[in-house]
């Protein structure tokens, strides 16, 4: 069976994003190394339709050493160490560098359920 009702889908949503804290974390071929970098936390929006939105601008630290390319964005259920429990695909891959900073608008980290 793979047709979830959508009260089924927000419920999961809201428990596993919004009754927790839940931190961003950026990666290339393993999550950023560095001493400049840290975690950022996240908050979310009240599902809707089976989908939430960052509910506020996500800003990293402005990096002090070379990042690398991130090509993947990761949630964790904690600030360091901890359980990642979403990952997903940036729409453009953005090499950081030291002086650049990584930043996620506003309703830009859309996570859903099919």
């Amino acid at each position: 069976m793979n047709n979830m009702q959508m009260v089924e889908k927000n419920r999961i949503l809201k428990e596993s994003l919004i009754s927790r804290q839940v931190y961003c974390a950026l990666e290339n071929t393993q999550e950023v190394r560095a001493g400049s970098y840290k975690r950022v936390a996240v908050s979310f929006t009240e599902p809707s339709n089976g989908q939430v939105q960052n509910s506020k601008d996500i800003e990293f630290p402005i990096a002090q050493e070379d990042w690398g390319n991130i090509t993947k964005i990761s949630l964790y259920d904690a600030l360091s160490g901890g359980n990642k429990i979403w990952e997903g695909t940036p729409e453009v891959v953005k090499t950081i560098g030291v002086a650049s900073q990584y930043k996620i608008p506003r309703g830009y980290m859309i996570i859903r359920l099919r």
